[in-house]
């Protein structure tokens, strides 16, 4: 599903005293997130003063935000992006835009069910579609997964034996 704003990140805390956030990124890399001049907090837009990458997470410093009181309060906020400012590559897509997608067996045409959950694990990762059964469907393009159209609201799957949970 082609949406408007797209999830890139979660305050989790603040970091020292001058109101610098730390956000953890969402289903990107952290360098992703500092790349944009303009992000969205509760659908208003921010332009971030400074936004630089530590370990794994991101360190943002926001207008209006200047000490480490204001910053906790931001705690547990979402940032935004607008998904037509983001280039990602051919047939890459963000994990919200995945969900509710109808995944269909390649081989047999097969509705399998909609893409509900998209699960990180440090491989890859794991799309669970609910349907008739409960498949967890590891997210490698040209293996598992043959085609995604959003615009078809559809996924193609190669299936293989065991990717339902309720197979042993």
């Amino acid at each position: 599903m082609k949406l408007e704003y797209i999830k890139v990140g979660r305050v989790v805390n603040a970091h020292g005293i001058r109101g610098d956030l730390r956000v953890q990124p969402m289903g990107q890399p952290p360098d992703f997130l500092t790349q944009f001049r303009t992000l969205y907090l509760d659908g208003q837009p921010v332009h971030p003063e400074s936004c630089r990458v530590h370990k794994s997470l991101v360190l943002l410093k926001l207008p209006g935000i200047e000490d480490m009181d204001s910053a906790l309060a931001m705690k547990g906020k979402v940032l935004s992006i607008r998904r037509d400012d983001a280039r990602l590559p051919e047939g890459v897509f963000f994990d919200d835009e995945l969900l509710g997608l109808q995944v269909v067996d390649a081989d047999t045409g097969d509705s399998l069910g909609e893409l509900k959950e998209v699960l990180p694990y440090p491989a890859h990762n794991l799309y669970r579609v609910v349907g008739r059964r409960e498949y967890l469907i590891p997210a490698v393009q040209d293996v598992f997964i043959v085609s995604t159209d959003l615009n078809a609201n559809e996924m193609r799957v190669h299936m293989l034996e065991g990717l339902a949970t309720d197979e042993n």
